[in-house]
């Protein structure tokens, strides 16, 4: 905590490797959804096959960066020596509620120096979400590119173990795919291809509601929640409530 005017304190919250979590999750998702949305509507704008794989191989590359990021974040969850990047900061379990709504009513909100009790319901759907779009991903990343972690195993299927098939099979033709056994291959994918574009649109809807969250409680609370994600410090004029100690 450090002492910036006689009525402002300063003090530390998010470390380096929640701030670095957060830009590239932001980044990398804004990649997928631009990828994805061409993807989507690729019959409409005259995207030709080749592009479309070309399109899908972009979106699994910049997913592997998603993927990785998440899992980066969990093990964090897990080891951070910083209390407010452990899970016991993110979950909404045994958190002060009562609280925060008896504030709510009065019109009078506390100052929470970590996540207050309601940003902790939208983290962790947050988290929820992205880990279902990485999950499912992975597995279309195998079904419709070939490419790893699960190609092989896709490719192989599609095959039967053909290898002289499978040393010819290209993403997006047909032409060396035994046609019964590619067909139980897609009817293995489609649970996780209706998911994966149903999740897209609820994704889109909780990072509008999360930006929109933000910026009402940087109004509200005035304590540089938006600042703090580059710099990791928050700043409050008394002494905030602290739900991890």
């Amino acid at each position: 905590m450090n002492q910036t005017s006689d009525n402002l304190k300063e003090y530390a919250v998010w470390d380096s490797s929640v701030r670095w979590f957060h830009w590239i999750n932001a980044l990398a998702i804004i990649g997928l959804i631009a990828v994805g949305t061409v993807i989507l509507n690729g019959k409409a704008i005259g995207v030709s096959g080749e592009g479309k794989v070309l399109l899908k191989t972009v979106h699994v590359y910049i997913g592997y960066v998603f993927c990785l990021n998440i899992l980066w974040r969990l093990i964090v969850a897990f080891v951070a020596s910083n209390r407010f990047s452990r899970w016991g900061a993110i979950l909404p379990m045994g958190v002060g509620f009562s609280g925060y709504i008896k504030g709510a009513k009065s019109g009078y909100l506390p100052a929470y120096l970590g996540h207050n009790p309601i940003a902790r319901f939208m983290v962790s759907l947050l988290f929820a979400v992205l880990l279902i779009m990485a999950v499912t991903g992975i597995v279309l990343a195998g079904t419709d590119v070939y490419m790893p972690p699960l190609g092989t195993f896709f490719a192989d299927w599609v095959t039967g173990g053909d290898t002289e098939k499978l040393a010819q099979l290209v993403p997006g033709s047909k032409e060396f795919v035994d046609k019964e056994l590619y067909s139980e291959m897609r009817d293995f994918r489609k649970p996780f291809i209706t998911l994966h574009y149903y999740v897209f649109f609820v994704l889109l809807a909780v990072v509008v509601l999360h930006i929109a969250a933000v910026v009402v409680a940087e109004q509200r609370e005035k304590n540089g929640l938006i600042s703090a994600m580059f710099t990791g410090r928050k700043v409050f004029s008394e002494k905030p409530v602290d739900l991890e100690n």
